[in-house]
């Protein structure tokens, strides 16, 4: 026989206990123990002896026999459960401490209706009346109820409480205190909500015992999920740890109910990096959170046209985090730069956010300054860090972190790798493997060039929008209809194809070409007099269709330039540059330039002020004509197509 609290109970160890039970309103019958010892109120004297309360609805006798003491009505006394009849009635004996404990001295415990239930099992309790114990994670006020978002490690659930419309209940309640709450499991809208009877707040040991166990569950809970890599690569194990340790810190994230902002170089591999994990924590948020709208208001994905944080992203993205804060009681995001977010030029915008609580997290293989940005990421993700470089792609990254954190997405992404790599011209050793995987899928080398074009070609005119649902059926990623994906894609890329040669019909006989001294042909291009503006392909991409264009043409070693009043893009094919080098030492040598940028060793862009173009450039050609040819660098690896 046990008691509330799973202890044993009865005359043969009544000596032993030192725990009397003091239940709380809404108590049943079935929140009682043979032999469990209770607070109890007398509500009637009779001549064979007193009748009392243990809550207003729970009642029985004590017999005379069974009597210690004399009692008048109002007045509390310690009763044992000795029976509880077939016919509900209840039968109570009276306790007197100093004699039935060793110590006259008890624990007073409150027993309230309904069992402690795990947040991630409320799915199973609906309609029943439970206990939970967590840390409030957030607050809402709506028109009606106040609504609590409680979590205890193992998910988070909303609580509504209500003191009348519109009016906040519970008012001493702050973010990250430490709750009791009691109440009953309703569904709504998909998901389950708890209809809160009562909230309380705890301190002192049994706050304590609630954090030490919301903690310990977090840890087991944000462990990633074991997968294996899609492909054996050795220069891709390199960073696995790193992965699980950006997998714990998103898991941890969402369970600690952080809202997860994403920011992504918006290009091919960037959104190929960013759709998946979006994609996987999404799924995460559904399977930890009873709300089941929480997953696109948890997971904010978000396109930078620029490859850096610039200040414009993150004073918006401050400003949104800041005003939720106000109005919804939620925590600050967690960042997430993907594809960028590892260079000088994002240390501005980082400072900005240092002054607040947001936790930074890079996974980028543009070439990084790890002195600059290192003391302002909690974790760094990047090829470069480990001897290795841009072939490994982020997306290749990212969808591999993806399945550590859900691996139930892994049948929709097995493609995307492939994808990620051609759309960054990526000559890992792994490539083939990749492309394997999507042909398994039913995607030809074809097909996969298309769907890089057609995010592209998307993103270019969703601008600042992350054209959730477009985005996903292009790149074929939670879309139920195959064949709606593939016509998206030979609409998007088709037009892409079309707009391309509008482009390089107007701007190529404006292609200036010289030979350095090296045996490297350079072609350069003004793209803001003489290819047009504001329409698609923009400069960067104009500059590499331009590339695309003479490599194929030549056969031989190709650096393009594409340049505008204060700004520079690159591309090069067999000549071993050193973009971030070149950045670094323009910087100090043209005075008076304001030189800035980077980007890969191979593809890159500058910044300068607009009065200088003409020494940046000139210094800029001076350091290509000394880079050595090496044919390999940079080149795509041969990948057949299919029919």
């Amino acid at each position: 026989m046990s008691s509330p609290d799973g202890t044993e109970t009865g005359a043969a160890v009544a000596s032993s206990v030192a725990v009397v039970y003091d239940l709380a309103d809404g108590c049943t019958v079935d929140d009682l123990q043979e032999g469990a010892h209770y607070v109890a109120t007398v509500n009637g004297v009779v001549p064979y002896g007193v009748f009392v309360d243990l809550t207003p609805s729970i009642s029985g006798l004590v017999h005379e026999s069974d009597l210690v003491g004399e009692y008048d009505v109002e007045e509390e006394l310690v009763v044992e459960l000795t029976e509880i009849l077939p016919d509900g009635d209840l039968s109570f004996a009276e306790i007197d401490p100093e004699t039935a404990f060793e110590s006259a001295e008890y624990e007073v415990e409150t027993v309230r209706p309904g069992s402690e239930v795990a947040i991630e099992d409320l799915q199973d309790a609906t309609g029943d009346a439970v206990v939970l114990e967590g840390l409030v994670q957030g607050i809402k006020q709506t028109a009606g109820p106040t609504i609590f978002q409680v979590g205890d490690g193992t998910g988070i659930v909303p609580c509504a409480a209500f003191e009348e419309a519109g009016v906040r209940a519970y008012p001493d309640i702050d973010r990250d205190a430490v709750v009791r709450v009691l109440g009953t499991v309703e569904s709504r809208d998909g998901g389950v909500q708890v209809e809160a009877d009562d909230i309380e707040v705890l301190d002192g040991e049994a706050a304590t015992g609630v954090q030490t166990e919301y903690q310990a569950a977090i840890d087991a809970t944000a462990a990633p999920e074991n997968v294996e890599p899609l492909v054996e690569w050795a220069a891709f194990e390199k960073l696995w740890p790193n992965l699980q340790e950006v997998a714990v810190r998103l898991r941890k994230a969402v369970l600690e109910g952080r809202p997860i902002r994403m920011r992504h170089h918006a290009d091919g591999d960037g959104i190929c990096a960013a759709v998946p994990l979006a994609y996987a924590l999404e799924g995460f948020v559904a399977e930890r959170y009873q709300d089941a709208s929480a997953g696109q208001h948890v997971v904010k994905r978000l396109p930078s046209k620029a490859p850096y944080y610039e200040l414009e992203d993150v004073t918006r993205d401050l400003n949104y985090a800041l005003e939720n804060r106000e109005r919804h009681g939620n925590k600050l995001p967690l960042l997430c730069m993907l594809d960028n977010g590892s260079t000088e030029e994002d240390t501005p915008a980082y400072r900005t956010l240092k002054h607040y609580d947001v936790p930074i997290v890079v996974l980028d293989h543009h070439h990084p300054d790890p002195d600059a940005v290192e003391e302002f990421l909690d974790a760094h993700v990047n090829p470069y860090l480990h001897d290795e470089d841009y072939r490994i792609t982020t997306g290749m990254l990212c969808v591999e972190l993806a399945r550590m954190i859900d691996p139930s997405v892994t049948e929709d992404v097995r493609h995307i790798p492939a994808v990620a790599g051609l759309a960054d011209r990526s000559a890992g050793e792994a490539m083939p493997d990749y492309v394997d995987l999507a042909r398994e899928e039913g995607y030809s080398v074809a097909d996969m060039r298309d769907v890089g074009e057609a995010l592209d070609y998307a993103t270019h005119w969703l601008r600042y929008s992350d054209g959730r649902e477009l985005i996903r059926d292009a790149l074929n990623v939670d879309c139920d209809d195959r064949d709606r994906h593939e016509s998206v894609v030979e609409f998007l890329a088709s037009r892409a194809e079309r707009d391309v040669e509008e482009q390089l019909g107007a701007a190529m006989e404006h292609v200036q070409h010289e030979e350095l001294a090296s045996g490297a042909h350079l072609y350069r291009l003004d793209v803001d007099n003489h290819a047009h503006r504001f329409t698609y392909p923009a400069p960067g991409k104009t500059t590499g269709k331009v590339h695309d264009a003479k490599v194929e043409e030549t056969g031989d070693p190709v650096i393009t330039i594409g340049y505008g009043p204060d700004f520079c893009v690159m591309r090069s094919d067999g000549v071993r540059l050193d973009i971030p080098r070149m950045v670094e030492e323009l910087s100090e040598e043209v005075e008076g330039a304001g030189v800035s940028g980077g980007g890969h060793l191979v593809v890159g862009s500058i910044k300068f002020v607009e009065g200088m173009r003409e020494a940046v450039i000139d210094a800029l050609v001076e350091k290509m004509a000394e880079a050595e040819i090496d044919e390999e660098l940079g080149s795509t690896p041969a990948l057949p197509d299919e029919a």
